[in-house]
């Protein structure tokens, strides 16, 4: 996989993507200019696992190109670059600018962004991104549409390739350090809380039940819990906790099972992997000194 992010540009101003490219460096980015709205679905759809950003210039067609990326369930961070946008670099984007109808399943993946503030791209595109990593799929109900259900199983995909991309890039000065505080642990509702430790807690007994057997998906794992955690910016002290409730509630079991209890002492290892990881991306998330 590239450590450069691959983002694509779709513009009908050739002026204007002569300015987006000339803000991104070539060496962190890859940019592929289209000017044609058959060639961006047909690309889009065909790389959607590689793409890491769209930059769409609003147009007259804009409402339906979007509802054909949703079809086409191409769903990554875009910036739209609108005119009528009522506030660039939004923390949470409005769902629509001026009259723009925007699919449902895109709605949390827009960035909207004002041509003056072209300057600040490379800053919006580490938003979006972040954005895009941090969106919670726990707002999925019963009453969901299938297609919205169907869009968010691809939305987990593509945040984890994204997240494997960042970690692969642990000394990428941007996204890293510029992670969305509003996400971060220490901000969220005693509710929001309660959810994200109760989600890493059922991880993490999955990641120690299957720690010493032949499970092959046990890295990714463990690299997908601790995106979790980092994004989140979860105390290191929160991951030792579910550790040691975890093991008091083996110990009881095993106890009442009349089994010996040192066989947890081996499970100081998943603990110790666990932290490890989480340690690196936060050790690399201190910006380097220039």
């Amino acid at each position: 996989m590239s450590s450069k992010f691959l983002v694509g540009i779709f513009t009908l101003t050739p002026a204007l993507a002569e300015t987006l490219k000339q803000e991104l460096s070539l060496d962190s980015y890859v940019l592929k200019q289209i000017t044609d709205e058959a060639a961006l679905l047909s690309w889009a759809t065909a790389n959607h696992p590689q793409i890491d950003c769209l930059i769409l210039q609003r147009n007259l067609n804009t409402d339906h190109l979007l509802a054909q990326l949703e079809t086409h369930k191409a769903l990554l961070p875009i910036i739209l670059v609108d005119e009528s946008s009522a506030s660039a670099l939004s923390a949470k984007p409005k769902a629509a600018a001026g009259d723009l109808f925007v699919p449902q399943a895109l709605r949390s993946v827009i960035t909207y962004l004002k041509p003056e503030q072209l300057g600040n791209l490379e800053d919006c595109i580490h938003q979006a991104i972040d954005q895009f990593l941090a969106l919670s799929l726990g707002d999925r109900n019963s009453n969901s549409p299938p297609a919205i259900e169907d869009s968010l199983g691809v939305l987990t995909t593509k945040q984890q390739t994204l997240a494997r991309k960042l970690k692969e890039r642990l000394g990428y000065l941007g996204v890293y350090y510029k992670r969305n505080a509003q996400n971060f642990f220490r901000n969220m509702t005693l509710a929001e809380r309660q959810e994200l430790l109760e989600k890493l807690s059922t991880d993490y007994r999955g990641i120690v039940l299957s720690y010493f057997s032949k499970d092959n998906t046990l890295n990714q794992k463990i690299d997908d819990y601790v995106n979790v955690a980092f994004f989140a910016d979860v105390p290191v002290s929160e991951i030792v906790e579910i550790h040691m409730d975890l093991m008091d509630e083996f110990s009881k079991q095993l106890q009442l099972e009349g089994r010996s209890e040192e066989i947890l002492l081996d499970y100081r290892l998943t603990l110790i992997d666990i932290i490890a990881h989480l340690c690196e991306m936060y050790r690399r998330s201190i910006p380097r000194e220039l």
